[in-house]
């Protein structure tokens, strides 16, 4: 990676590190709005860095995870990130007349791995029903990516 990569993927790090710990409460919940997880359609913007950084970013904030296994959500919470911010990249940024669509597309696909893969760990962790987990997670991945992380990458798109 060059300079300018890894400095930005050190940014998407410490922001979204930042953004889960300082609003932890409503970061880690059944319906958990993790706001740090608008930064993850920036992939579709930013490729590599973006998804190197949600991914370190997930890995530092998940160390305070209220969870019973908290290596469990260090690890699949990573995991989940690095495939929703990698997929969303290549959804996202298919070249077409409708981006716009593309991009709500990338980040539908983030919000559905997210959902899937968080949704699936935590309910075996807490041995809460599964749909319960994908609910909760699901409808606070759809405001954070579908809502705000859309926007972000429309307000950023027309500022490039």
């Amino acid at each position: 990676m060059e300079t300018k990569n890894i400095a930005l993927a050190s940014l998407f790090a410490a922001l979204y590190a930042v953004l889960v710990l300082v609003l932890a409460p409503i970061s880690f919940q059944l319906v958990q709005v993790r706001v740090a997880d608008a930064l993850v359609p920036l992939s579709i913007i930013f490729g590599w860095p973006s998804v190197v950084g949600v991914t370190i970013g997930c890995v530092v904030s998940n160390v305070i995870s209220p969870m019973p296994s908290v290596i469990a959500d260090i690890l699949f919470g990573s995991i989940a990130n690095f495939i929703a911010s990698f997929l969303a990249w290549k959804v996202g940024g298919l070249k077409s007349r409708k981006s716009a669509l593309n991009e709500f597309l990338g980040c539908s696909v983030a919000t559905a791995v997210i959902t899937f893969v968080v949704g699936t760990y935590l309910a075996v962790m807490t041995e809460t029903e599964l749909w319960v987990w994908w609910l909760g997670v699901g409808i606070g991945s759809v405001i954070s990516i579908n809502v705000i992380g859309y926007m972000l990458v429309q307000v950023i798109k027309k500022l490039k």
